[in-house]
């Protein structure tokens, strides 16, 4: 009886072993992609030109009814054909890739058909980016690149005239960004573009040319300048401003979409709540252990708030000067890349250099700093890590930045940005088996990615373990925590920005130029601020799942390659094929 219980037992397992084995990546389900990939760049030319392929690279879209009607086919033709494949077909890879794309479809008729940001987002219309991934593929030929920059051009006046025609109740401050943003245009243009023209050595002919285009895309922009700053003045001829609060019932629907993570807003808002009471006990344990070495023997305030904000006053004092800010940003980036060296966490490609600049003056005022990496189609175009200078300060908006972003904080910072943060991930989600994978990217990942590697570096020694440094690790990871909060309560509680001041300024100990800053960003943007807690915590979770599965096995270095090699897909469909 025994040994036909076990040979049932064996024969069992070997059948479930069978089933659970990958199986051949499916040659239709390729097909299928390729097709897909193929018609997306048809109907998403800028996107492709930023992401390296410069056959679109002269191709300006124009955002009106008639190319939303197009897209919105497009979406709709291969909704129904990837749904119609039968997942059990398809090896695990192409599953995920299955889920990455039903879900950008899905996403993108929802924000058409319903969210219609086209409508309320003046900020939406911007044609640097558009300019400038084609100017800085320093690979390509100058003159080639001016050539496609001024056949761009010739359709600004028509993208304007567009934009002008979408814009329905929009809200105020998408508007006073498109504002901001679009001024940094106009000099972008008239600057540094025209200079570039000046560098070619195209005929005479062409420069003039080109400089004319250059200069009607100009004029365009401060006609959609002069237009909006109309609205802001009498908002009555766009119908009214709405609200920049999106609610809950779209805030649900865009967290989805965008996330695509396993908890729902509110478990996600629940466990930040949780998550920032722990925070600050550990900034209390790291505060009272830094008492003595500012305070002497003075006894510490009863109070915990009062005992970290005494500590956290005094190290936030160690900071750049203003006119040095980017250069201490560009120091750092080598030490970084030799403790990761040093400690064999991660391979670093040298033959991608990480290069700092000053933020471009149309990308400005959403983000301090931001990295601007190629894409999978240009994998030799340089990244750049923005850093936005002080100029545009005041003196004590300039002294309230920089104790933020003190000697410490800016360690992390960099961690975050560049090296092993989004600099680290982008190189290696280019170099995906899985394109995909590469053009569809899961915030979460990227940004998850970021926060984890912050950790991990602190864990890993760097620093040396300074308590000064564990201390405002912590109060920037509670600042990740607070993002969470902010942005939930903004759009599903109606969180007010006294509240909100209060609540970064006190009980996240931020710097008041920090918390304006961020309620800026938090009412020009929905569900991205909770990105960076929503994929840190869902990466740490699977490596300390995986160090419990391989035990003695597990290797760090491993862990982190075998995360990234799968590109920017999301977490949960990260941990499945790791799994």
């Amino acid at each position: 009886m025994k040994s036909v219980l076990r040979v049932f037992i064996v024969a069992a397992l070997v059948a479930s072993c069978t089933s659970l084995r990958d199986k051949e990546d499916d040659p239709k389900f390729a097909d299928l992609t390729q097709k897909f990939l193929d018609e997306f760049w048809e109907v998403h030319p800028s996107y492709a030109s930023q992401l390296g392929l410069s056959k679109y690279d002269a191709i300006l879209e124009i955002p009106d009814e008639d190319n939303r009607k197009k897209r919105t086919a497009f979406y709709e033709k291969y909704v129904e054909r990837f749904k119609a494949v039968e997942e059990d077909e398809l090896s695990f890879a192409q599953r995920t890739d299955r889920e990455l794309i039903l879900n950008q479809l899905e996403g993108s008729l929802w924000s058409y058909n319903e969210f219609r940001p086209f409508e309320w987002n003046p900020s939406a219309y911007n044609i640097g980016s558009a300019v400038s991934s084609v100017l800085e593929k320093e690979k390509r030929p100058l003159n080639d690149r001016i050539k496609d920059i001024s056949e761009k051009l010739l359709k600004s006046p028509e993208y304007y005239q567009a934009a002008k025609n979408n814009i329905k109740k929009p809200t105020k401050e998408h508007t006073r960004l498109a504002i901001k943003q679009t001024k940094g245009l106009i000099k972008y243009l008239k600057g540094d573009v025209k200079k570039k023209i000046g560098e070619s050595t195209l005929s005479a002919r062409e420069k003039s040319t080109a400089r004319q285009r250059v200069g009607s895309a100009a004029a365009a922009a401060q006609r959609y300048l002069t237009f909006l700053r109309g609205v802001l003045a009498k908002p009555k001829q766009v119908e009214g401003f709405r609200s920049f609060r999106i609610g809950d019932e779209m805030y649900a629907k865009k967290f989805k979409y965008d996330l695509q993570i396993e908890l729902s807003p509110l478990e996600l808002y629940r466990t930040a709540l949780r998550t920032k009471e722990e925070v600050r006990s550990k900034m209390f344990e790291k505060a009272i252990e830094l008492y003595p070495k500012y305070f002497g023997e003075k006894l510490p305030p009863k109070d915990r708030q009062d005992v970290i904000s005494s500590i956290i006053e005094k190290v936030s004092k160690e900071h750049a000067k203003p006119g040095e800010f980017v250069e201490t940003v560009r120091k750092q980036i080598p030490e970084l890349s030799s403790f990761i060296k040093e400690k064999d966490l991660l391979t670093l490609d040298p033959s991608r250099p990480l290069k700092v600049r000053e933020t471009p003056l149309y990308e400005r005022g959403f983000a301090g700093a931001s990295v601007d990496s190629p894409g999978p189609f240009d994998k030799d175009r340089e990244t750049y890590y923005n850093v936005t200078p002080l100029d545009n300060m005041t003196k004590k908006q300039k002294e309230s930045w920089l104790r933020e972003y003190n000697d410490y904080t800016l360690q992390i910072l960099n961690i975050h940005e560049a090296i092993p943060g989004h600099y680290a991930q982008l190189v290696y989600s280019n170099k995906s088996n899985s394109l995909v994978k590469s053009v569809f990217r899961n915030g979460p990942t990227v940004e998850g990615w970021a926060v984890y590697s912050e950790r991990m570096m602190l864990e890993q020694g760097y620093g040396k373990d300074s308590p000064e440094l564990w201390l405002m690790y912590y109060k920037w990871f509670l600042r990740v925590v607070t993002n969470t909060i902010l942005d939930y309560e903004i759009h599903n509680k109606d969180l007010s920005k006294k509240e909100a001041m209060k609540m970064m300024t006190e009980e996240a100990f931020q710097e008041k130029a920090e918390a304006e800053g961020k309620w800026r960003r938090a009412t020009v943007s929905q569900v991205q601020l909770a990105s960076y807690f929503a994929g840190f915590n869902a990466i740490y979770d699977l490596r300390e799942e995986m160090k419990k599965e391989k035990g003695e096995d597990f290797n760090l270095k491993q862990f982190h390659e075998t995360f990234l090699s799968f590109g920017s897909a999301p977490i949960k469909e990260i941990k499945k094929l790791m799994l």
